[in-house]
């Protein structure tokens, strides 16, 4: 048996509760504090040597300025949602724990980490690093060590652009004013792999892809990017430009 505990503040759901299973089928006991559990905060900062944040964006500062200052030097805390800079900031300044800021970039759905990326941004101590990126290594995982600053402006990319052109899509299909039934004998591969995204972030989790799109602070700078492609393609189709929108796809063979 491992010495140590390990808890996880949002572990009965979603990537908490992944994490949860996972530090348990490594022989860690792991103890877990949600909405319905009996374990308090302060019960699981006086057991676990490490504390796991997993709970959704927007109430994520609040938990870590309620539990960090729970924690002693000598523990770790962490956080696994999909921003770095903002929690990063709040355990530093709430804990005096070593704090490593953690991004498994996948979701609940996936059977083990063989193959899946995980950011991590090492912010104080190094007794606890070693530890963290044994564990993922030697499950498969692919680790990329950055920056708070590069993670959120890579997830704008990554996450925020990606789903707000796919919620772009999803609206203009809803504005079409075509059924799905209507669309689908016409449907390609590729479309209904895109489809099947749309009805994924138009689904059970609307606040999340909200909260991923809108809380991220590198948004505004790509979204003027977007914008000042879309223009440029427009401005193309409207003078059926085709030799200019092929050049535009492939800029190597000249620009328009």
């Amino acid at each position: 048996m491992n010495p140590f505990e390990i808890g996880i503040v949002g572990g009965t759901g979603g990537i908490g509760r992944w994490f949860a299973a996972f530090f348990a089928s490594e022989g860690y006991p792991v103890h877990v504090v949600g909405r319905n559990t009996d374990l308090t905060l302060r019960d699981l900062a006086e057991r676990c040597r490490v504390v796991i944040v997993a709970v959704p964006i927007g109430v994520t500062q609040e938990v870590i300025h309620r539990v960090g200052p729970l924690l002693d030097p000598g523990a770790l805390l962490m956080d696994l949602t999909s921003f770095k800079a903002a929690p990063v900031r709040a355990m530093l300044d709430a804990s005096a724990a070593e704090v490593i800021g953690c991004h498994p970039l996948f979701g609940p759905d996936v059977p083990s980490l063989e193959g899946q990326n995980v950011a991590i941004c090492p912010a104080r101590g190094e007794r606890w690093l070693p530890w963290l990126r044994d564990r993922l290594e030697k499950n498969g995982a692919r680790i990329v060590e950055t920056t708070p600053e590069r993670h959120d402006r890579m997830m704008a990319l990554v996450q925020a652009l990606n789903h707000l052109d796919t919620i772009v899509l999803g609206l203009t299909l809803r504005e079409a004013g075509v059924s799905p039934a209507d669309l689908e004998p016409f449907t390609t591969p590729i479309f209904r792999m895109k489809a099947a995204i749309v009805e994924k972030v138009f689904g059970a989790s609307p606040r999340l892809y909200a909260e991923l799109i809108a809380g991220n602070p590198h948004t505004d700078e790509l979204l003027a990017i977007y914008e000042t492609q879309l223009a440029r393609l427009k401005d193309l189709l409207a003078r059926k430009d085709i030799d200019g929108l092929a050049a535009a796809l492939n800029p190597g063979k000249g620009s328009p």
